[in-house]
């Protein structure tokens, strides 16, 4: 007997946006920052298992359909699999299977120069 896991509530469609300021109370830069969630359940062998990284794109991103099939296959897999682990990074599976031009345009990391 198997459990379907319905992971469509676990997608929210909204970014974070954090406002820099400097000294002066101005605004001196918008950064947009990637919102993870994790999701914790109990496979078919009653073990407790947690995925972690999962990234929250938003409703117009191109990739978030390709994310939400990958993500039930790799729960599907998770599910099944008998292995002791109880913590699955959801980001270094993406970082495996997809091309290497598409996993960082999911994951835009930004680049601060001179630390700021």
């Amino acid at each position: 007997m198997t459990k379907k896991v319905e992971i469509h509530s676990l997608i929210p469609t909204y970014f974070f946006t954090r406002l820099v300021y400097n000294i002066n109370k101005s605004v001196k830069k918008r950064i947009d920052i990637l919102l993870f969630k994790s999701l914790e359940f109990q496979n078919a062998y009653g073990q407790k298992v947690k995925v972690i990284e999962i990234p929250v794109l938003e409703e117009e991103n191109t990739y978030r359909f390709m994310i939400q099939l990958r993500l039930e296959a790799f729960i599907a897999n998770v599910y099944r699999s008998r292995t002791n682990r109880s913590v699955y990074s959801f980001r270094e599976h993406l970082k495996k299977v997809l091309k290497w031009p598409v996993y960082e345009q999911i994951f835009q990391e930004t680049v601060l120069k001179h630390n700021a």
